[in-house]
C-alpha cells in the first residue's frame, strides 16, 4: 500500500464518507425515537403482521415482529434502508476510486509516480474499506446511543444480538463492495462502471426480495448472496447457519477484491 496516496485519497473522500455515516446515524436514531410510539400498539401490530401473507412478512423482514426495539430496527432499518444507503456508497465510492480516475486520465498520472499498479489498487481498496468500516462503526455506536436516549437503560438492550446484526451487515457490504470494486477495476468509463455495478447489486437484491414472496419462487434466493443476510433471523435467535453465511460473504469479498487488484495490474489502460 502507498501511504502517501492513502492519506491523499482519504483527505479527498473523508467528507463524502462522513456524509453517508451521518446519514445512517440520523436514520437509526430516528428509528429508536419512533419506536416508543409503536410500542403501545405492539400487540395490534403483531396481529396485523401475522395476518399478512408469509411472503410479505419475509420480503420486508417483519418476521420478528415489533415486540422489541431490536426486532423493530432489524426489519425497519437493517432489512431495507441500511442496505440501500450503504449499497449506494459501495457502488459510488468504488467507481470514484478506480473507474473515474481511469476515465478522467488521472490514473495515468498516479502510475507515473514511483509506485506500482498493485500498490495503487490495494491503496484504493483500503480507502474504500476504511469508509465502509467508518459508516458501520458510527451506525453501531449510534444504535447504542439511540437506545440510551430514547428507550431506557442499556442493561436491558440485547447488545450481543445487535452487534451480530451489524457484523452481518458489514460482511454483506464487504461482498457488495468487492464486486463493485472488481467491476470498477476493469472499466474505462465511469458511467459504465456505475451502471454495471448498480445492475449487479440491485439485481441480486431484487432476486432475494422476489424469492421471499412465495415458496414457489424461493429458489431464486439461491442465486444471490443477499440471501445470506438475515437481520430479523439474527434478532430472532436463528444463528444455526450464520457462521456459514458469514464465511461465504467473506470469501466473496476477499476473492473479488483480490481478482480486481490482480486484473488491474495486467490490463491495458487508455492513454
Amino acid at each position: 500500500m502507498n501511504s502517501a496516496l492513502y492519506k491523499h485519497m482519504m483527505k479527498i473522500h473523508i467528507k463524502g464518507m462522513m456524509n453517508y455515516a451521518f446519514g445512517s446515524a440520523f436514520y437509526i436514531l430516528l428509528m429508536f425515537w419512533l419506536f416508543p410510539s409503536f410500542a403501545g400498539n405492539n400487540a395490534a401490530l403483531d396481529e396485523l403482521i401475522k395476518s399478512l401473507p408469509p411472503g410479505m412478512t419475509n420480503a420486508f423482514n417483519l418476521g420478528s415482529g415489533f415486540g422489541t426495539v431490536e426486532a423493530f430496527i432489524s426489519g425497519e432499518y437493517y432489512g431495507l434502508l441500511l442496505v440501500l444507503i450503504v449499497s449506494i456508497f459501495c457502488i459510488m465510492f468504488t467507481t470514484q476510486l478506480m473507474a473515474k480516475l481511469v476515465d478522467q486520465g488521472s490514473m495515468a498520472y498516479l502510475l507515473a509516480t514511483p509506485t506500482t499498479r498493485g500498490k495503487v489498487a490495494i491503496t484504493q481498496a483500503a480507502v474504500f474499506l476504511t469508509g465502509l468500516l467508518s459508516i458501520m462503526t458510527v451506525t453501531t455506536l449510534c444504535g447504542f446511543a439511540g437506545y440510551a436516549m430514547f428507550i431506557g437503560n442499556l442493561s436491558d438492550f440485547h447488545g450481543a444480538a445487535y452487534l451480530r446484526m451489524n457484523l452481518a451487515a458489514l460482511l454483506l457490504f464487504f461482498a457488495v463492495g468487492g464486486i463493485a470494486f472488481l467491476v470498477s477495476s476493469l472499466a474505462n468509463d465511469e458511467k459504465k462502471a456505475l451502471g454495471i455495478s448498480a445492475v449487479l447489486t440491485f439485481g441480486f437484491f431484487s432476486l432475494d426480495f422476489i424469492g421471499k414472496l412465495s415458496e414457489k419462487i424461493n429458489w431464486m434466493r439461491k442465486l444471490t448472496y443477499f440471501s445470506l443476510y438475515d437481520p430479523s433471523g439474527i434478532i430472532g435467535g436463528k444463528t444455526e447457519t450464520a457462521a456459514l453465511a458469514w464465511s461465504v460473504l467473506i470469501v466473496i469479498g476477499l476473492v473479488t477484491f483480490a481478482v480486481g487488484i490482480a486484473l488491474f495490474r495486467k490490463r491495458d489502460l487508455p492513454l
